[in-house]
């Protein structure tokens, strides 16, 4: 199956979203289909991923229908000498093209785009239950090396976007 990828476009948000819940950690996250109806935070989420020029929100498309998603972002830091590197997220593949190598392409993708903006690394997390996704992404030669960690700031997703609304917003002033 031949994919051709693209940034996201607000119009992608419902389809995205739907990829997100169609599976059993996402399903109790996520609205159940995609609906137009998304919370405004989807639509504030978007925004600010499509306005940082170190994120981008990936769409794969065959035959002009969205096939798959990821988010890419680039993460500047000291360590390593300064290294550049890049964090995959959120890779979802349309349930009805399972199996027909999408993954595959997109992980192959962002890698040569991390590797084209100068990155020195590629990493990624996957719940720990999502077995098959670790296996599939230790069969593209990612390595367990680290153990995450995880700490929950807020309870309400309301809540989360309004911090960090205050945060940048005095950042600014």
């Amino acid at each position: 199956m031949t994919v051709n990828f693209r940034d996201a476009r607000r119009e992608d948000v419902p389809v995205i979203v739907a990829m997100l819940a169609d599976d059993v950690l996402g399903a109790g996250r996520e609205p159940a289909n995609g609906s137009a109806q998304l919370d405004e935070a989807y639509w504030t989420a978007f925004e600010r991923i499509d306005s940082d020029p170190g994120n981008r929100l990936i769409v794969a498309e065959a035959d002009g229908k969205v096939v798959g998603t990821l988010q890419l972002t680039m993460v500047p830091g000291l360590s390593r000498q300064g290294m550049l590197r890049a964090q995959i997220e959120a890779v979802r593949v349309a349930g009805w093209t399972r199996g027909q190598g999408i993954g595959r392409q997109m992980i192959s993708w962002a890698i040569g785009e991390a590797r084209a903006a100068g990155c020195g690394l590629v990493q990624l997390t996957s719940d720990k239950r999502r077995t098959d996704a670790i296996r599939f992404y230790e069969s593209l030669g990612f390595e367990a090396t680290h153990e995450g960690l995880k700490l929950s700031l807020l309870g309400r997703r309301a809540d989360r976007y309004a911090a960090w609304h205050r945060v940048h917003s005095a950042k600014g002033a």
